[in-house]
């Protein structure tokens, strides 16, 4: 027996092997009633965590608005010639 030879027979049995598993694996998943489900996508969240997530967010944007509402008082208090920035008082 020639070594080509011995290969493509091990490769038509790897084949007939692969397809007997992945029979034996669809007949798994019918029998035990659950699909098999992939790992991938997003996690869903329940009520608890929406509303402590709602929380944190509210709380990080009043936060942020505040300080850009901070910053523009700052701006508006400054005489005309320092927020122009031309360097000419008025």
């Amino acid at each position: 027996m020639d070594l080509e030879k011995a290969l493509r027979e091990l490769y038509r049995e790897k084949k007939r092997i692969d397809r007997a598993i992945g029979r034996l694996e669809s007949r798994l998943a019918t029998v035990s009633g659950t699909p098999s489900r992939s790992k991938r996508g997003r996690r869903g969240m329940d009520a608890d965590e929406r509303l402590k997530v709602s929380a944190r967010m509210t709380a990080y944007w009043a936060a942020r608005r505040a300080k850009i509402e901070g910053n523009k008082a700052t701006a508006d208090s400054r005489p005309r010639s320092e927020s122009v920035g031309n360097g000419v008082t008025q």
